[in-house]
């Protein structure tokens, strides 16, 4: 039986941020409740490049009280609410070096009844955006905002995992595509996976997107 093996500050730093994001696919997101864990595989990550990306909160240097999680450490959760959505990033790169990884999809493995349960959908609907994610997972506040992922509910495992059988690398989805950093692809999904964000049923892959 394979063994839990939870991803700490050391696995969000270390290396570019665009290869951590990549290195979190197929692995397995999980939020720990007092009576249940739910989760699931993650399928599609965004990096943001910090004071340099015009995408990111952080652009220009920017800092707020909204936005200061990302100034923090390697592994620190930002959870942010946008559009009535809340959405989970996570820090990567040393404190003062505000980058970070949007979670964008999962496919359920842990707990899924639960998960439609929560956000009261079936099928891809119930985790394929990041707001998406967060209601299945039962997330709905900020409570974990600024918190280590070490110290929190929630968690990544490393050891629960699958290998994608190819990682495409598309340009993000909401942000100003005509700005300098419009078009960089810095999503990174599991292709042929269902539960991306954006993609056509017509290219859903029998086994997911997996090795075998």
């Amino acid at each position: 039986m394979t063994k839990l093996s939870y991803a700490t500050a050391e696995d969000f730093t270390g290396r570019p941020t665009t290869e951590i994001a990549q290195a979190l696919l197929g692995t397995t997101l999980l939020y720990r409740t007092p009576t249940i864990t739910v989760g699931g595989l993650i399928v599609e990550a965004e990096a943001y490049l910090g004071k340099h990306d015009t995408a990111a909160h952080a652009f220009n240097g920017r800092r707020s009280a909204f936005s200061e999680p990302l100034y923090r450490g390697p592994g620190t959760l930002y959870i942010y609410r946008l559009r009535a959505n809340y959405l989970l990033d996570i820090v990567t790169q040393p404190a003062e070096t505000p980058e970070g990884i949007l979670i964008r999809a999962i496919e359920p493995s842990l707990a899924p009844a639960q998960m439609i349960a929560n956000r009261g959908k079936n099928g891809v609907l119930v985790s394929n955006g990041p707001g998406k994610l967060m209601q299945a997972l039962g997330i709905q506040d900020q409570a974990m905002n600024l918190m280590p992922i070490n110290d929190s509910d929630l968690a990544i495992d490393l050891g629960h995992r699958k290998t994608p059988r190819k990682i495409l690398a598309l340009p993000r989805v909401g942000v100003n595509p005509d700005a300098a950093s419009g078009q960089l692809p810095l999503r990174f999904v599991v292709a042929g996976n269902p539960y991306l964000s954006d993609i056509k049923k017509r290219d859903w892959q029998d086994d997911h997107g997996w090795k075998a």
